[in-house]
């Protein structure tokens, strides 16, 4: 026997009140009803919330992909329904008393929680990239047909009888619910499920090094939806923040292949001239432990900036490691070993043999194009596309610096166009984090002194500071930084950037000059060049001028610091008002210039008032090392004062007008 329709019932309900007859009731009317009866403010705010929910989920925007339009624009369709639906139960519940009965309050508040499921699910497949659309399409098309059957049981189940509902409102339900039953997957699955194939094979094609067709990559990704350089640009960077969210394990190394597809199919298809945007300052280098606490902590954002982060992988500074590690060797410091950083896993894209190819094609294609570049314009789109795939990581670096790319980047360094010349020498900084390009840039006929170029003549602070951070990143290898320390362009550039630039400027120039002065050889040409003033001048503002002061000191600088006049008054005041590596480094700088010149260094040491408050305050907060170094230059000015008065009771000349040391004070 057929079981009766469940809403057969209701055609012996009572009439519901007047005003009440049909969903388009006059607001007007029901507002006689609602003033003596007004609605508990539990009830009254679950019905306010399901029409408001059901209207903004009738007006939802379609998704931006061609693909899932008929799952979910169905939404679109109920949610039109039960808006209507919504208003009118709202009037009529407060014209019939207010309250609703229990029932039919417990299954509406259970009809909210599918909508609110509803309405994540559209938010979430809008914020989603179109690829990864693709990839899930058929878990979410299963999502939506869950979710029509879960509000379509909860629609059965309303207590209409109960809630006195017009006979027209009780025809929307009944209609809403036969349409969520009815609800299949689309008639375009097929052709959703065609489609991700085409992208899959796409991806096999590339792992086995075959270049896809121009026409037919186009046609692919006109199907998926991206039609043009802005599109393709949003499609990498959603994909690669999806990828460093953890957002599909399941489709994690089929995205990580399409961010290195997209980008070849961007410089193939697309012609992109560069985004304002791409102007902004490189990633932060912070130590490897904090920054991925930061991450790991649920942030994926700069921590000095605020700046949302499209991709978390940690990409190691070895020239500032390298730095480190030659400064831990000269100052005794025992260094962990560096056995656990080689054993870390390689980067998710280096294990994925198609993000490998396509970012191999893609680099080869771009020097290509850049080899029969005529135009300052069609360069900088190339140049441009170069710099982001020289930043992606080691392999891409590898990829531009094997294809030839650096020679064709130096002449570039000259151009007027000040994009272009931002954009090429920012380029050579990236690809000059690999040691097989530093070998390739020192090697380029005129790159040295193209870079140097930059930092006197270029177009934007920005172009002069990343030239005097490769300037710093070439100087990280021994027989380079011996050459760079030779070239008196490289250092009175860089001696200029410290004293007229910006704040990020002067920092990147005084990194380069102290891997310079790590040189025993170079330190002469330094001081000729003016470091050490241009340090002093920069003391109390930037704390690697102390540690270029204390490396010059330490390697023959001694002589022309003490020679400044005010350079020993203004390494105490560092001491005392400097960060921890300033006040470490001054003090080391005037332990250093104390040693290495004796009683013409401690006599003025000792002549600045309260010096030996600011020694002892460094021994009691500073770091290790700093409390090390002020020690030993408290002995030395205790031994130096000892000295002076056993002369001063003998009637010797007195030591500050003789260049004769005290033996106490050789000694330490």
């Amino acid at each position: 026997m057929a079981m009766p329709n469940p809403r057969t019932v209701l055609t012996s309900a009572p009439s519901p009140p007047a005003g009440c007859s049909s969903s388009t009731s006059s607001l007007s009317a029901a507002a006689e009803f609602m003033a003596p009866a007004p609605l508990s403010p539990s009830d009254g705010e679950l019905l306010r919330s399901l029409h408001r929910l059901a209207r903004d989920l009738s007006a939802a925007a379609e998704t931006p992909v061609p693909f899932l339009r008929g799952a979910l624009t169905s939404i679109t369709r109920r949610y039109r329904l039960l808006a209507a639906t919504f208003d009118d139960l709202v009037l009529c519940a407060a014209a019939a008393g207010g309250d609703m009965p229990r029932s039919a309050s417990l299954c509406l508040r259970e009809v909210l929680l599918v909508l609110q499921r509803f309405k994540a699910l559209a938010a979430d497949c809008a914020a989603r990239s179109r690829m990864r659309l693709l990839l899930q399409s058929d878990e979410i098309e299963e999502e939506v047909r869950e979710l029509h059957q879960d509000l379509a049981t909860l629609l059965d189940l309303l207590p209409v009888v109960e809630l006195g509902l017009a006979e027209d409102v009780v025809d929307l339900l009944d209609l809403a619910s036969r349409q969520c039953r009815r609800f299949a997957p689309s008639v375009s699955v097929q052709a959703e499920q065609a489609l991700k194939a085409r992208v899959l094979s796409l991806i096999q094609e590339i792992e086995r090094e075959i270049v896809p067709e121009r026409e037919r990559l186009r046609e692919i990704l006109e199907e998926v939806g991206i039609d043009d350089p802005a599109t393709c640009s949003e499609e990498i960077e959603s994909l690669e923040r999806e990828i460093g969210d953890r957002a599909s394990e399941r489709w994690t190394d089929a995205m990580i292949a399409l961010v290195g597809l997209l980008r070849y199919a961007k410089c193939v298809l697309f012609s992109a001239t560069p985004r304002p945007s791409d102007s902004k300052p490189d990633p932060e280098t912070y130590d490897r432990e904090s920054i991925s606490r930061w991450f790991d902590s649920g942030k994926s954002t700069c921590p000095k900036t605020g700046q949302v982060l499209t991709v978390l992988e940690l990409v190691p500074n070895k020239a500032l490691k390298n730095l480190i590690a030659k400064w831990c060797r000269e100052n005794g410091v025992a260094v962990e070993s560096s056995e656990a950083s080689k054993s870390e896993p390689a980067q998710a894209v280096a294990a994925n043999k198609a993000a490998l190819e396509a970012a191999r094609m893609t680099a080869s294609f771009l020097v290509k194009k850049l080899s029969i570049c005529f135009s300052p314009d069609a360069a900088n789109r190339v140049v441009h596309e170069i710099r982001l795939l020289s930043k992606s990581g080691a392999d891409s670096r590898a990829f531009v610096g094997e294809a030839g790319a650096v020679p064709l980047l130096v002449p570039l360094l000259y151009s007027e166009d000040a994009g272009l010349q931002l954009n090429a020498v920012t380029a050579l900084l990236n690809l000059s984090i690999l040691e097989a390009n530093k070998k390739r840039i020192m090697h380029a006929e005129g790159a040295v002194e193209a870079v140097a170029h930059i930092m006197s003549s270029g177009a934007t602070w920005r172009a002069k500071e990343n030239a005097a951070a490769a300037v710093l990143s070439l100087a990280s290898v021994h027989t380079y930084r011996r050459r760079l320390g030779r070239n008196l362009s490289v250092v009175e550039k860089l001696v200029h950037l410290v004293r007229t630039g910006p704040t990020s400027t002067k920092k990147d120039a005084l990194a380069a000059l102290l891997s310079l002065a790590g040189e025993r050889e170079n330190v002469g040409k330094l001081v000729d060049a003016g470091v050490a003033q241009a340090a002093l001048s920069a003391i109390s503002g930037e704390e690697t001028a102390a540690a270029v002061l204390a490396a010059l000191a330490k390697r023959g600088g001694a002589e022309a610091i003490v020679g400044i006049d005010g350079a020993v008054a203004r390494l105490v005041a560092e001491m005392r008002r400097g960060t921890e590596w300033a006040r470490e480094n001054a003090t080391a700088a005037l332990v250093l210039l104390c040693r290495r010149l004796g009683a013409r260094a401690v006599t003025q040491v000792m002549a600045v008032p309260g010096v030996e408050w600011a020694i002892w305050e460094l021994m009691g907060t500073g770091t290790e090392r700093a409390r090390r170094k002020a020690a030993s230059l408290g002995r030395i000015c205790r031994r130096w004062a000892s000295a002076s008065a056993a002369d001063g009771e003998r009637g010797s000349v007195c030591p500050a007008a003789s260049s004769v040391v005290p033996p106490a004070m050789m000694a330490s």
